[in-house]
């Protein structure tokens, strides 16, 4: 009976053993995602970098110093109030890219490393702000961008962080300089269409002036052109046609030809007109 008794005490001291070895293993366990990254400490001390998958880290001698995300992270910033080089307050809003490229850096080169590239990443944007003229920060986004970009990343590369890409994303300036802007634009371009206008005016008379020195050079030419003009009139069928008397002379022929196509019906020719000596 007594050892059936410490038989059993045994195989339950074997029990509670094991389950206390296997709670002993399982609490190391780590399930980590394909794009996460551990730093272990083991005694304070960095170890090593685990993950993905399963990984066992030691209890009570490891610990996990923070899980680092190697995917591309996104954070929008803007600034407040900013004085451009002409001293125009201006609010940029602007977005980053970045991703960390080293997790040993990241883990251990600075505490937060999320918080310190966005805090550097305003501060980039206000300097770079404060470096520019507005129209500057308007129409040359793209080369203000990537030397944003260049500018953070040389901060950030040391915190094992790489930036990919700075996009601005708008340029908010006060109302009354965009009321001015407007109207300088409007007279811009009111100014440009008075030019062009001109500049068709005085095509239009260099080659009117072109035109009546062949006129004056060609008499044939000229009563033609006469006809032709008579022949655009009389296309209203509404208007009364009075043929001057002073009318050009042409041939008959030609005449009675131009007067028909005209359509009139009622341009008639004088007996003593027309006649070519």
């Amino acid at each position: 009976m007594q050892f059936v008794l410490d038989s059993y005490l045994v195989m339950m001291f074997v029990i509670v053993f094991a389950f206390f070895i296997l709670m002993f293993v399982a609490s190391g366990i780590k399930v980590l995602k394909e794009w996460e990254r551990i730093a272990v400490l083991r005694l304070g001390k960095f170890k090593h970098i685990r993950g993905p998958g399963v990984v066992w880290v030691m209890p009570f001698l490891d610990k996990v110093a923070m899980k680092v995300s190697l995917r591309l992270l996104t954070y929008g910033f803007k600034t407040e109030r900013s004085l451009t080089k002409d001293n125009v307050p201006v609010v940029v809003d602007a977005v980053m890219y970045f991703r960390v490229i080293d997790v040993e850096k990241a883990i251990l080169s600075v505490e937060r490393y999320t918080v310190a590239v966005e805090l550097s990443a305003q501060t980039s944007l206000r300097e770079t702000t404060g470096k520019v003229t507005l129209d500057e920060l308007l129409s040359e986004r793209d080369k203000i961008a990537e030397h944003l970009q260049e500018l953070i990343d040389e901060k950030t590369e040391h915190w094992g962080v790489k930036v990919t890409s700075v996009e601005i994303r708008d340029v908010v300036i006060p109302a009354a300089l965009q009321d001015a802007m407007s109207r300088e634009a409007q007279a811009d371009r009111e100014g440009r269409a008075r030019i062009i206008l001109a500049q068709a005016e005085l095509e239009a008379a260099e080659n009117m002036l072109k035109a009546a020195k062949r006129y004056e050079e060609s008499h044939v030419g000229f009563v033609l052109r006469t006809w032709n003009i008579m022949q655009e009139i009389s296309k209203n069928a509404n208007l009364i046609i009075m043929v001057p008397t002073n009318i050009p002379e042409v041939g008959v022929v030609t005449g009675v030809a131009a007067a028909m196509s005209a359509g009139t019906g009622g341009i008639k020719v004088p007996k003593d007109k027309g006649m070519v000596e």
